[in-house]
């Protein structure tokens, strides 16, 4: 699931700055694996 997704499903007003910010803020309380950034190159794998 992506940022974007979540932005979605939790109707944030500005969108995926709103989730990153939250995470960003509170990391300890997430999963290690919870968050991660793709490349470059994973994210245009996902547009084609």
């Amino acid at each position: 699931m992506l940022d974007s997704d979540l932005a979605k499903l939790y109707e944030c007003a500005n969108g995926t700055k709103t989730i990153n910010q939250a995470v960003k803020r509170n990391i300890e309380k997430f999963p290690e694996d919870f968050y991660y950034q793709l490349t470059n190159e994973e994210y245009l794998n996902l547009k084609s």
